[in-house]
């Protein structure tokens, strides 16, 4: 873990109360794994109290970005940063997204801001030729408008299935029932998914998962304090007991949850 000042080179709006930060944190991003996050301050004060946690959408050699959703105070404050402001960085945190054996098919299912973790596990699986023909990302939003770096997508050398719930672009409906039409088909070789979204998109991937035997690892979102596994804040019930999202995860095998727990 680094604690960092990263520079910000550019914090712009890309969707309806959705913007994309590109921080300067040279030490971070070379460390930087496709499920990890970074705990950022949003301000100098300490109004908000405390961190946020960002799942990263995209690392380099030098630079890391993010993307973040307007729910409260500290992501209001956040879209007031301009270039070359500074951020108190901590980072890259929490377990990342594994490959397990050599699946025939690894399957990404995305709802909404849960683009950001699996766009940059599907840039780093593209670099590995083993892997970079057998992907497939599933992308759900509400709206054609709610697309999150649809530019970015549309040049990965990747099958892109998108849905949309009002029928604005690609399939009609949630990006669960698309990706149960193609389950039959997928089930016929060994198949392995990663998924980050909606609590109950993600409850239901785990039930198909555990039903049809297929790996699954999802991301979570949960509220953190410290963000390294300390305060216990962010604690979910697993299959053997408590489980911090923050130092266990956010990434979790589907069976190490209990997801009868969660709501």
């Amino acid at each position: 873990m680094i604690q960092s000042k990263g520079k910000i080179l550019f914090n712009q709006e890309i969707a309806p109360s959705c913007w994309r930060m590109q921080l300067l944190a040279p030490e971070i991003a070379r460390q930087a794994q496709p499920g990890q996050f970074v705990h950022l301050r949003c301000t100098e004060t300490y109004s908000p109290l405390l961190r946020r946690p960002f799942s990263l959408y995209r690392a380099s050699e030098r630079k890391i970005e993010i993307l973040y959703q307007i729910i409260g105070q500290g992501t209001r404050l956040l879209t007031e940063k301009v270039q070359r402001e500074t951020v108190d960085l901590l980072g890259p945190l929490g377990r990342a997204f594994q490959v397990k054996g050599q699946p025939e098919i690894i399957v990404l299912i995305a709802g909404g801001i849960g683009i950001a973790p699996l766009y940059f596990l599907t840039e780093t699986l593209l670099k590995k030729e083993q892997l970079s023909s057998k992907l497939i990302l599933f992308y759900g939003v509400k709206s054609r408008k709610n697309l999150l770096g649809h530019q970015d997508l549309k040049k990965l050398r990747i099958n892109l299935e998108i849905a949309t719930e009002d029928g604005s672009l690609g399939f009609e409906g949630q990006i669960l029932q698309l990706f149960q039409s193609r389950l039959p088909n997928l089930l016929k070789q060994s198949l392995q998914v990663f998924a980050c979204g909606p609590l109950g998109m993600l409850k239901n991937i785990a039930s198909l998962s555990l039903k049809y035997n297929f790996l699954t690892q999802v991301s979570l979102e949960e509220t953190m304090g410290c963000g390294i596994g300390a305060c216990r804040g962010c604690v979910i019930k697993g299959s053997r007991g408590y489980l911090r999202v923050c130092r266990e995860g956010p990434v979790f095998p589907v069976e190490d949850i209990d997801w009868a727990a969660i709501s």
